[in-house]
């Protein structure tokens, strides 16, 4: 039997895994996300290293890496990543090359995260499908006929990054009231703190169980969060109309408190035939989405570069 190894690389955290052919994980594990690349390149060398004895003699045909920030395919390079900037304009083959000794592939995380929930966590996978993480940002991924749609030039599907409130936050790309600003685990907890008028709060899950216990600051909070997600997933049914729309990430633990609020809006912002043709649900694979997709990612391009059509 062979495996493929996945890599998802965010903000704050590293997730990975082994795959086996038909997306099954045998092996999982994180670790943090050091702030500086050179440590980050040794980070991945060790887990790398780690990978192929939890392997326990299968063979490791190929990796996947999922990079967050606006990922050129052309170049395979990061050209800006809001939420780790020590990835901004770096070349990823050269920098991965010297660590790693079987073929490995590249893309963004949340493309990543939406390709396996594609492969694995939707039935009969569908021709359309939207992935969106909530998170310390905002990802998003596009999958058209079986295909991740990376656009004219790598910069697809940046949803993260769709104006929801003109009048906003500055966003960590630049510019002011993207949905990622007020959807995110930090947004949520710096909305909390202002309703609370200075109430502390470390994370988002700490907002939600302060939401559950009655608090009425933690459930303004999640109201806000929601009705901008509404506006968001309005923006996308009514732009693409796709089969299903998936939502994962941490944020999406807190469950209905979050998405009562956002399905409501979204209904209200969309054509009736429009909305009740998408389906919208809450990821299946969880946080493993990212690593899965990145393995199976992995798995597929190698068996492209072998059989070429």
């Amino acid at each position: 039997m062979s495996l493929t190894a996945g890599f998802d690389i965010g903000g704050t955290e590293i997730k990975f895994g082994l795959v086996d052919r038909a997306g099954k994980v045998w092996f999982r594990g994180s670790a943090s996300s050091p702030p500086d690349v050179r440590k980050l390149g040794e980070t991945l060398a060790a887990i790398w290293s780690s990978l192929k004895q939890q392997a326990r003699g299968k063979r490791i045909l190929a990796s996947g890496f999922g990079f967050p920030g606006i990922f050129s395919p052309e170049k395979e390079q990061i050209i800006q990543s809001p939420n780790y900037p020590g990835l901004d304009n770096l070349k990823l083959r050269p920098f991965l090359q010297p660590y790693f000794d079987v073929p490995f592939f590249l893309d963004n995380d949340a493309n990543l995260a939406a390709y396996g929930e594609w492969a694995t966590g939707a039935k009969g996978k569908p021709r359309s499908l939207v992935h969106l993480t909530l998170g310390t940002g905002v990802g998003s991924g596009i999958i058209l006929e079986g295909k991740i749609w990376h656009g004219a030039a790598g910069f697809a599907a940046e949803i993260g990054h769709v104006i929801v409130n003109p009048e906003g936050e500055v966003c960590g790309c630049g510019n002011k009231g993207c949905l990622e600003t007020e959807v995110s685990g930090p947004a949520i907890v710096r909305h909390y703190r202002l309703f609370s008028k200075g109430g502390q709060a470390p994370d988002a899950k700490a907002v939600a169980l302060l939401a559950r216990k009655g608090d009425k600051a933690a459930k303004e909070s999640f109201n806000r969060a929601g009705y901008f997600l509404g506006i968001g997933l309005g923006i996308i049914i009514s732009s693409l109309n796709p089969e299903i729309i998936v939502l994962g990430g941490g944020v999406m633990a807190s469950g209905r408190l979050l998405l009562r609020p956002a399905l409501e809006e979204a209904r209200r912002r969309c054509f009736r035939a429009a909305f009740a043709s998408t389906i919208i649900r809450l990821a299946v694979m969880g946080n493993d989405a990212g690593f899965i997709g990145a393995g199976l990612m992995a798995r597929d391009k190698l068996k492209e570069l072998i059989l070429p059509s």
